[in-house]
């Protein structure tokens, strides 16, 4: 099963992230303490959308 990215992407502006930059493939999200890039995929593998959450240190939820 995949996440679409537009849903991942509100998971995490809903938790405070904002888009920071765009890179040549990703999108680059910060809440002022993390990091996190984010593929320019339309849909993302479950799995990896889990571990950018855990990298944002947000709970999974795909």
């Amino acid at each position: 099963m995949s996440v679409k990215r537009r849903d991942l992407i509100k998971y995490f502006e809903e938790n405070g992230f904002s888009l920071q930059r765009e890179g040549k493939k990703h999108s680059i999200y910060s809440n002022k303490v993390k990091t996190v890039p984010i593929v320019r995929h339309r849909t993302i593998d479950r799995i990896t959308a889990n571990e950018m959450c855990k990298q944002a240190g947000l709970k999974p939820r795909f």
